[in-house]
């Protein structure tokens, strides 16, 4: 990536432009549910899409695939899939030096890896992911074997469908960066995918990229100047969701300390400054602001929370409880704002939001 900030956006904005523009061939709609998934793709991090059967999961994770140029791999995740089955297992072949064991790699080794419902996979499968999305390798038979780069796993999961389904651990659903909800088509929407779905019409999208600017836009991603207040109002939000000791941030809302057992870890906070600084690129800026924070909160937080069963009883939602949370706190504290005033003069100026 250019070291000059000017360029490095503008070469941001047209990729992403033209990303967006040819997963419209095949994509109606959803624009959050585009960018989101642009977030994940520009920040190297993992998704998890949630929605009911048809809406169309499994396209956009393959139009996204298609127009970044990537190698794409669906795993169809069932209950009697093994973990070698997903990693890679040893073959034993005849070679003109004799026979050995070679190792055959697995429908891991690519860069955008759809797990499709991955729920319904058990927990000793499930758990072969955890390496992957966390070290980007994989361990078998005593030899880490390194994954491509970019390499990225937007699973799938179905909600309303829980007969045979193993719900995720709470530390597998703390890896993925944002849970993406798939809505529903409005009318709209649904006129226009029975058209192009049921004609002659066979628009794909275009690869309008390479592997090669996917990595120069995470480096770019990383150049976006995080302001102190800001990054004070990210930490704030974090600390909210916990429903006992916040780290001496104001106490608790009652719906916090009434429905929540646990609180976003630190991979929320992350999340929320990496999305942010996405968001911030993908309206034209180099520093972060509120807003950007606010955009991507419920993606970011709201599977980090976890409900009690008072919740479940009450029909109450995390994207509710992290809706609350943005709505009681403030931007700014006396922390940041006495920081900030014994700041030199000439310094200012680059970490206001």
């Amino acid at each position: 990536m250019t070291n000059d900030p000017a360029t490095a956006l503008a070469e941001f904005t047209d990729v992403t432009q033209r990303l967006r523009s040819e997963m419209a061939k095949t994509i109606v709609g959803c624009d959050d549910v585009v960018t989101q998934l642009l977030v994940c793709m520009l920040t190297g991090g993992h998704a998890l899409l949630e929605g009911v059967p048809g809406v169309g999961k499994t396209s956009f994770v393959r139009a996204l695939a298609e127009a970044c140029d990537l190698v794409f791999r669906r795993i169809q995740f069932t209950p009697d899939l093994m973990p070698a089955d997903i990693t890679g297992t040893e073959i034993f072949e005849e070679t003109p030096d004799g026979r050995r064991f070679r190792f055959r790699e697995g429908p891991l080794f690519g860069n955008l890896v759809l797990a499709d419902e991955i729920n319904r996979a058990t927990p000793k499968t499930q758990s072969a992911l955890l390496e992957a999305m966390q070290e980007s390798s994989v361990t078998a038979f005593g030899t880490v074997h390194e994954l491509p780069d970019p390499f990225l796993v937007f699973a799938t999961q179905n909600p309303i469908e829980m007969a045979g389904t193993y719900p995720l651990p709470e530390a597998q659903l703390d890896r993925f960066l944002f849970k993406i909800r798939i809505p529903a088509p409005g009318a709209d929407d649904l006129a226009s995918i029975l058209d192009r779905t049921t004609g002659t019409r066979d628009d794909r999208p275009a690869a309008v990229a390479g592997a090669g600017e996917i990595r120069r836009l995470r480096d770019c991603v990383r150049s976006v100047i995080t302001p102190a207040p800001v990054l004070d109002f990210a930490v704030r939000l974090l600390l909210a969701t916990r429903p006992t000791s916040n780290g001496g941030a104001t106490p608790p809302l009652e719906s916090v300390r009434r429905y929540v057992r646990y609180g976003a870890s630190p991979r929320g906070g992350q999340a929320l400054l990496l999305g942010g600084k996405v968001h911030a690129l993908l309206d034209g800026r180099l520093n972060l602001a509120y807003d950007d924070i606010r955009a991507v909160a419920k993606p970011a937080l709201a599977h980090r929370v976890l409900l009690d069963f008072e919740a479940e009883a009450d029909d109450v939602a995390p994207e509710a409880i992290v809706e609350e949370i943005l709505a009681s706190v403030p931007e700014t504290s006396d922390r940041v704002t006495k920081v900030a005033a014994a700041w030199p003069e000439n310094e200012r100026g680059r970490s206001e939001p």
